[in-house]
């Protein structure tokens, strides 16, 4: 279904005389023709999500002008900029798009769409909860960005529970004890996310992922957790985690294992035998930035990216694997280079391999042109009329129909 939105020159000339500046905006992209997502054809049959990190903030973007600690750890200046341009960043990787908003509407763009054409099905989305400590409002912000987009670009997405610091939540007062700090965080999901048409669904229950469990460990809490909700989530764990959430946990998810081959074979092997439902896992390679960035040596593995040969055999691995869900790890968690977003070290190598991976069938690889939409999106930003034929693109993408899509931004160029 499309809907064609027009208006008379006529009309046109009498409501901008009439207009605010945003009222403006509004009447000019009032002409785009708005399609509705067409899913991409592939003929991989796990579906495929991509985990997602929604918590960095540049200068502009942040209440007290300063970088967000993602890029910037204890020790790292992004403001620091050398002879190539590139920031310096608590990273050994650099995003090709450079250090950004995770709140920025044109990143948000860049990235779904770049996730489309590799084949992903829908977005798991790391998030802290509800309360306003630390940066976690921010990052629940810069979530509720990422949903608002989602539907237009038609990906599913669900949410990883990051309960490690509940504890937290209880020392500054915010609630009574942790149980009731994540009930309030379920009760938060349940009315703003769970119920939305793009929220994913398992058995007619909303997905959930908890990274852990950390905090809460036995079963009686997560019931407390979970006893205000209309209808409870199918709820998966970390690999060999599940008892600490007993009936509550449906099955478990495989994370990074670490470079320990015996217990990624064991998961897929044995374990997935005795779990209702089993997610399994691939990534490109770990090679973290803690120590280097001031933040602590809190991790003791290195996994080489050995230039792509890391991810190709992951990707095989679970593959082979009986699992109906794939969780790709991860899009742009740059502080343990597990990064699959395009990056200056591995240009588009990654979402193409995603995309063979899927089994996306169409002739048209267009992760380049996706990255030259977001260029001409911050090049011209304040030039309405560039940006509504940018607007046209984007619904000529999201609905499959890339040559107009091409068109239009060669019209641009």
């Amino acid at each position: 279904m499309k809907i064609y939105l027009w208006l008379g020159a006529v009309l046109i000339i009498n409501i901008l005389s009439a207009c605010s500046k945003n009222e403006i905006v509004t009447v000019i992209r009032s002409e785009v023709e708005v399609f509705d997502p067409v899913d991409v054809d592939k003929t991989h049959d796990q579906a495929v999500f991509m985990h997602y990190m929604p918590w960095f903030e540049t200068k502009e973007s942040s209440s007290n002008n300063s970088w967000g600690y993602h890029w910037s750890m204890a020790n790292q200046d992004p403001d620091i900029v050398d002879a190539d341009g590139k920031h310096q960043i608590a990273s050994h990787f650099y995003p090709k798009i450079g250090p950004y908003h995770s709140g920025d509407k044109d990143v948000i763009e860049y990235h779904l769409l770049l996730m489309k054409y590799a084949g992903i099905d829908g977005v798991l989305i790391d998030w802290y909860g509800s309360f306003d400590l630390n940066d976690y409002a921010i990052n629940r912000e810069n979530t509720e960005q990422l949903i608002e987009l989602i539907d237009e670009v038609g990906l599913k997405f669900a949410i990883v529970y990051e309960d490690r610091f509940l504890d937290q939540i209880v020392d500054a007062g915010m609630a009574s004890n942790m149980e009731n700090a994540a009930k309030a965080d379920m009760q938060y999901l349940q009315t703003n996310y769970f119920s939305h048409p793009n929220y994913y669904q398992v058995n007619n229950q909303p997905l959930l992922l908890v990274f852990g469990p950390n905090q809460l460990n036995t079963p009686e809490v997560w019931t407390a957790a979970f006893s205000g909700l209309t209808t409870k989530p199918t709820f998966l764990t970390y690999a060999e985690q599940s008892g600490k959430a007993g009936n509550n946990a449906q099955g478990e998810y495989a994370w990074v294992f670490e470079g320990n081959e015996v217990a990624e074979d064991e998961f897929y092997n044995s374990r997935i035998q005795d779990i209702e439902l089993a997610m399994g896992s691939a990534y490109p390679g770990f090679v973290d930035f803690y120590e280097e960035g001031g933040a602590g040596d809190i991790i003791n593995f290195t996994i080489d990216h050995a230039d792509g040969v890391t991810f190709s055999s992951k990707l095989q691995k679970v593959k082979n694997a009986d699992v109906d869900m794939v969780q790709l790890i991860t899009w742009n968690d740059f502080g343990e280079g597990t990064i699959i977003e395009p990056t200056l070290e591995f240009g588009f190598s990654y979402v193409e391999k995603v995309r063979e991976f899927a089994g996306v069938s169409s002739t048209n690889v267009v992760f380049e042109d996706i990255y030259n939409m977001y260029l001409l999106r911050k090049k011209y930003a304040d030039k309405q009329l560039v940006q509504k034929k940018l607007d046209q693109a984007f619904y000529y993408f999201v609905s499959m129909q890339t040559d107009k899509a091409l068109l239009k931004l060669g019209s641009i160029e």
